[in-house]
């Protein structure tokens, strides 16, 4: 995914359906100059983490 992107979802009050590594995520926040997006998985809301936005899909 590009950071352009995943800013707009995150943005976005509609729910969109991403995934990394296989998993559901939420973005909660992308660095646009660093391209990294902190996230949870949708499973556990509580494991949040750093990646890099390229990781990220959009099904």
């Amino acid at each position: 995914m590009n950071t352009q992107r995943a800013i707009e979802i995150s943005a976005s009050p509609v729910m969109t359906d991403v995934t990394y590594l296989g998993e559901p995520v939420y973005i909660q926040h992308v660095n646009e100059e660093s391209g990294i997006a902190r996230i949870y998985p949708l499973s556990n809301p509580e494991e949040e983490r750093d990646v890099p936005v390229n990781m990220l899909i959009e099904g």
